[in-house]
């Protein structure tokens, strides 16, 4: 099976870790190494590196290609420009495609966090052969829900249809992004599961689904298909992706594939999306009053922190509760976890300004 991974990420949410130069998926946010190099050692030694795909915006060529030698370098495929998610899964499937057109292709991010690696890899090879015996299908794995999140899609699967090895496999309803409190709460209680992000498919079945439902991208990915691998690529990939209509790629297929062909499988990876600093305290804790920290910290009296000092002083705190500290070497932020979605705005407040070099 080949593999997809997407690392093309600002992570404005968790600056000032993370900036537009070197983003969150290439900092180490959680251990000794960056959340694409584990990513990529997560795979191992089940998959093969040289199946393993890497997709990412043009401005970060250096960077990645130096971060990750072990991938040879024809699996980069940079992006000209962002343009959202379903002009770039179309990208990779026309390129992938181009040699592999029937083989199961897994769709997978670069900035998770995943405590199940041996249960995710199961659930990927169960995908695998959903898509070998049914090349026209579209298996989306879910993480069973831990709690009522409002900021995660959620995806809502139907009746059981299989079962493999203890894990059940079930027909595909719809996926809802982002829900209110009150929506996530019922979704809880029913038959819904977290959406990753993750699915798996055959080049030929999505490519198929764009000429469908977004003829114009199609057209435009047919085009770049057919000169890969030639000199003409580049140029002609410069020329005709930037055009591609801005769209995410729910919107742009998955909401609108006939449910028959999409399956779902709903299992408990230990999985999170690690891309604000409330949802890494969320991946980290034990219990939700525990203060997870990094670094040199020393903080008492204190209940439901995340302290992470990236530098060689002490940071020390007493009576906090529900704070997020971020020290690095030019930048200390301070704010309640409740605050977190402010980051962005506030990031981008700094451009045009004396501090602008920060984001």
């Amino acid at each position: 099976m080949n593999i997809a991974i997407f690392a093309g990420g600002s992570g404005t949410r968790l600056w000032p870790l993370s900036r537009k130069n070197t983003p969150k998926q290439f900092e180490k946010i959680v251990g000794e190494k960056s959340t694409l190099q584990l990513t990529i050692d997560r795979l191992a030694p089940d998959f093969k590196l040289t199946n393993v795909y890497i997709s990412t915006v043009k401005r970060y060529e250096k960077i990645i290609k130096d971060h990750i030698p072990n991938i040879p370098k024809e699996n980069f495929i940079f992006e000209p420009e962002a343009r959202d998610v379903g002009p770039a899964v179309g990208l990779l499937m026309a390129i992938i495609g181009k040699k592999h057109p029937d083989a199961p292709c897994a769709i997978l991010w670069s900035d998770h966090f995943v405590k199940k690696e041996r249960r995710f890899k199961e659930v990927l090879k169960m995908a695998e052969g959903i898509v070998k015996k049914k090349p026209r299908s579209l298996v989306l794995i879910g993480q069973r829900a831990r709690f009522a999140n409002q900021n995660l899609g959620w995806i809502e699967f139907g009746k059981q249809i299989d079962q493999k090895r203890g894990t059940k496999i079930f027909s595909f309803k719809r996926t809802v992004y982002r829900p209110t409190l009150q929506e996530a709460e019922e979704f809880l209680k029913k038959d819904y599961a977290w959406n990753p992000g993750y699915f798996v498919t055959s080049p030929a079945f999505l490519l198929s689904q764009f000429k469908k439902f977004t003829p114009e991208i199609w057209k435009g990915l047919m085009k770049i298909q057919d000169v890969v691998g030639t000199k003409k690529f580049d140029p002609v990939l410069e020329k005709i992706y930037p055009k591609l209509e801005k769209i995410s790629f729910d919107n742009a297929i998955l909401e609108r594939v006939d449910p028959k062909h999409i399956y779902v499988i709903a299992a408990d990876l230990g999985w999170s999306d690690i891309g604000a600093w409330e949802a890494l305290k969320e991946a980290l804790e034990i219990s939700s009053e525990e203060n997870v920290t990094r670094g040199k910290v020393l903080i008492n009296d204190s209940s439901d922190n995340l302290v992470f000092n990236y530098t060689d002083q002490l940071t020390v705190g007493i009576d906090l509760e529900d704070m997020i500290i971020i020290n690095t070497d030019d930048v200390l932020l301070i704010c309640q976890k409740s605050s977190v979605p402010k980051i962005k705005k506030l990031v981008e407040s700094l451009a045009g300004t004396q501090n602008e070099n920060l984001t």
